[in-house]
């Protein structure tokens, strides 16, 4: 694992300004990283949220779907029973339609729970993020340099560093304040 130190910057330029000053400082091209972090809830929308592989991970997937399509079915016949005094065969069909709309309603609960979840337990901010690859003789300097630069959110992590990015870099993690991480290891 590498030791990183961020910092989260408003504007690409500002953060290339402080990667030139890290530059000036005695930092590689290859030991600095640039790149933007979404706004909360934004993080891997295509691929996760919207993915049948995602929705049949879901440990209340079923249970979701088999107590709206109970429901339904039960509102299908109802209705549709009482409101007509219909045949057996059509009560099924409202049955069967009943209970397909419901499990399509318990899927949506499932779908907005997970989303609910996932944005509500994020923590990190939007914005230009600059990581810096240290080790545990400059990490202070680069610190410093982003500190006083006006870094917002500084902090440091363990990760992947590989081909001059930080290869394993989780938006939805929370990060460590770079004074907190200190003070851990103590």
């Amino acid at each position: 694992m590498s030791l990183i130190v961020a910092g989260r910057f408003t504007t690409f330029p500002a953060a290339e300004a402080v990667a030139e000053q890290l530059f000036a400082r005695g930092f590689v091209e290859e030991d600095v990283n640039l790149f933007f972090v979404n706004p909360r809830g934004m993080h891997d929308m295509h691929h996760a949220s919207h993915s049948a592989h995602a929705d049949a991970a879901s440990p209340h997937r079923k249970r979701n779907l088999v107590i709206g399509a109970i429901a339904g079915g039960v509102v299908g016949i109802l209705l549709f029973g009482a409101l007509l005094t219909a045949s057996l065969p059509s009560t099924a069909i409202a049955a069967v339609v009943g209970a397909w709309i419901g499990s399509r309603i318990g899927a949506g609960w499932q779908r907005r729970a997970e989303h609910e979840e996932r944005v509500h337990h994020e923590t990190r901010q939007s914005g230009v993020l600059l990581a810096v690859h240290v080790s545990a003789e400059n990490q202070a300097t680069a610190a410093e340099v982003l500190r006083e630069a006006g870094a917002n959110d500084l902090e440091r992590a363990s990760g992947q560093w590989n081909g001059g990015h930080w290869a394993d870099f989780d938006p939805t993690h929370e990060p460590t304040p770079y004074g907190q991480a200190g003070a851990q290891r103590a």
